[in-house]
């Protein structure tokens, strides 16, 4: 089945320092358009596979030019809606993307934040899309947000969806006094794919998790504890059926190591590791990886080339500059 995937979310400006060598301080800055969701429609888009982008943005240049760059992709953004508002923001102080604290989020009250329910049309943002994609980032926002995204998942159950969610969890934007474990799990209930982590799936669907884990942990006893886990969230949520991790390990700004796990009712599977200690961009390569599991679900791979294709697309966009995965960088 041919499917065209709707992505869902808020729409960023990235911007970090950039060094100078003409100045000894960095007050000099580079910005990139970006946003997890934005980012897995654009990589989406790469890979040949139809996809809508729906967010939205303040009516200025600045997010004007951003919305350029995701429609020279490729991307349908015919949906996205406008209205008062500014665009939402982060800053990356560490320019390596090594997720440690550097990361600062300016947000609040921009015009995806602040729309209201009645300004939002999912007749029109659905259109003829057969797949919706969200992660936990949008609920992660504020309780209106969590109240929109489960009228969002009703409206793609209602149109018999596929629906899938990255469990990207964000500490630092679940703070409007509710944890993930009280708005997630009822959100979780529509998806037939769940991709993160079984750290991120424990804080936010309260799947086991041991101390004991870390980065001495062998890959075998991390494939052997994923399965552990797959079986709880395949019991608790009966209409998934796919369920993919990530493992990533930095032991410096330079160095990265990417494997993945893949699970469905009927086996389990890994990647093999991909490592490197020259790389050029942390930031987007989870979202690649999501979008390598898709088009890979969509294009019906065996199991074992499903999660080898979606580790290799995170590991290659280790190596493209900005949070996009751009389609001249792909080789396949």
């Amino acid at each position: 089945m041919m499917h065209k995937i709707l992505s869902i979310g808020e729409l960023l400006l990235r911007f970090e320092s950039v060094e100078n060598s003409n100045t000894s301080s960095n007050n000099i800055f580079a910005s990139y358009p970006g946003g997890s969701e934005a980012n897995v429609a654009v990589a989406l888009s790469a890979l040949d596979i139809p996809v809508s982008y729906f967010t939205v943005i303040p009516d200025n240049s600045l997010a004007e030019n951003a919305i350029d760059k995701i429609q020279d992709a490729g991307v349908d953004t015919s949906s996205i809606l406008k209205k008062e508002g500014r665009l939402g923001l982060y800053f990356l102080q560490d320019p390596n993307g090594l997720t440690k604290g550097e990361v600062i989020y300016d947000r609040k009250y921009s015009s995806f934040y602040s729309v209201e329910e009645k300004e939002i049309d999912w007749n029109s943002i659905f259109g003829d899309c057969t797949w919706l994609h969200w992660t936990a980032i949008t609920p992660a926002l504020s309780d209106k947000w969590a109240h929109l995204m489960k009228q969002c998942l009703d409206e793609a159950k209602k149109r018999n969806l596929f629906i899938s969610v990255d469990l990207n969890y964000r500490n630092k934007l679940w703070n409007y006094g509710k944890f993930p474990l009280e708005i997630m799990p009822d959100l979780v209930q529509s998806c037939d794919l769940i991709m993160g982590n079984i750290w991120a799936s424990n804080k936010m669907l309260g799947t086991s998790i041991t101390d004991e884990l870390n980065r001495n942990t062998t890959k075998k006893e991390y494939f052997i504890y994923a399965q552990k886990v797959s079986k709880e969230l395949f019991s608790i949520y009966p209409k998934c059926k796919h369920i993919a991790n990530t493992f990533r390990f930095m032991d410096n700004s330079n160095h990265n190591l990417l494997y993945g796990t893949y699970h469905t009712p009927k086996g389990n599977w890994q990647s093999e590791s991909l490592e490197t200690n020259v790389l050029i961009d942390r930031i987007g390569s989870g979202d690649a990886f999501m979008s390598g599991l898709i088009f890979a679900i969509c294009k019906e791979y065996s199991p074992q080339e499903t999660i080898d294709f979606a580790t290799g697309i995170g590991f290659k966009k280790l190596f493209i500059k900005g949070d996009f995965y751009q389609k001249n960088n792909i080789t396949l």
